[in-house]
């Protein structure tokens, strides 16, 4: 769609691997950001502001009235994009944010591209150039359910992260990334999700990197695994615990935790961090970005 530059259906072998809705309404409720293109910051920035280049910005507070979550009220996941280019197995969709737009700095020119690669991948490249220095880490946002059990809980989660980072109750980074070992975020071997509850960012690396497999998925009950790679140094790994009660395609009903959200990204709240991996992109930049969601019904890959 190009609301939010939204993915509204995803199969694999006729199954859907990705949640969606048939209309646009509960993507501007409870699926919001659902398949969608978050920016132009994912995730969060603590008291909606940072400071860059000597000037303090304050941004748009739509997370609990005081963080700001995903570019704003109006980030690129709740905008109407432009069709730029359309093929049989990929499309490429563009949108301009105004200098100042949500309190930012920079007017922020964005292609996001789609591409359907045999045997059962989804890649996104996404680009973005600026006329001023601005926070930025764009991010494709699906929630991913990979057999008809209704819940994630069961499926099988490996995540090649040593660390991950520990926030406060508004979710924000409260300190530096702290070692996997000995928690529930130690996704190194292969585990089922469980209910622990997660809406945390696992540290990939210090910096982007060339692509590279970083997370794989299995829904036992299908025996479909999903295998993630990327360029960025962090993934949002959430439970989907917010979805109970929203309609999905033919108006079924979910359950908390009915999909999961693997956003590749770069740190939360880096603009405020300068230990962070660098998120600033600058005039003569160009920041891109890639990750790739390989399908495969062989298990584990």
């Amino acid at each position: 769609m190009t609301w939010g530059a939204t993915v509204q259906d995803l199969r694999y072998r006729g199954q859907r691997v990705m949640i969606g809705a048939d209309t646009l309404t509960p993507y501007l409720e409870e699926l919001v950001y659902a398949g969608a293109i978050v920016g132009r910051f994912a995730n969060r920035i603590g008291r909606a502001r940072f400071a860059l280049d000597g000037d303090t910005f304050a941004t748009d507070p739509n997370f609990r009235g005081r963080h700001t979550l995903h570019g704003g009220a109006e980030g690129t996941g709740n905008l109407l994009w432009t069709v730029d280019e359309l093929r049989q197995d990929r499309i490429r969709l563009t949108l301009t944010l105004p200098d100042g737009h949500m309190g930012f700095p920079g007017e922020m020119t964005v292609s996001a591209c789609y591409g359907i690669e045999p045997p059962g991948t989804l890649r996104v490249v996404i680009e973005a150039r600026t006329s001023r220095a601005t926070p930025c880490s764009l991010a494709h946002h699906g929630y991913f359910a990979l057999d008809e059990s209704g819940t994630i809980t069961d499926h099988m989660l490996e995540i090649a992260a040593e660390r991950y980072l520990p926030v406060d109750a508004d979710l924000i980074p409260e300190g530096p990334p702290m070692p996997v070992a000995g928690t529930a975020f130690d996704f190194r071997s292969a585990r089922a999700v469980g209910q622990a509850g997660y809406d945390h960012n696992l540290c990939l690396s210090d910096a982007a990197v060339p692509l590279r497999p970083v997370a794989r998925l299995l829904g036992p009950a299908s025996g479909l695994a999903m295998q993630v790679a990327t360029t960025e140094p962090g993934l949002q790994v959430y439970d989907g615990a917010h979805l109970g009660g929203a309609r999905a395609h033919d108006g079924r009903a979910l359950e908390p935790k009915a999909a999961m959200a693997l956003e590749a990204q770069a740190w939360p709240d880096s603009p405020n961090r300068p230990e962070f991996p660098d998120s600033i992109l600058r005039p003569g930049e160009t920041y891109r970005t890639e990750t790739t969601y390989t399908f495969s019904g062989d298990g584990l890959v």
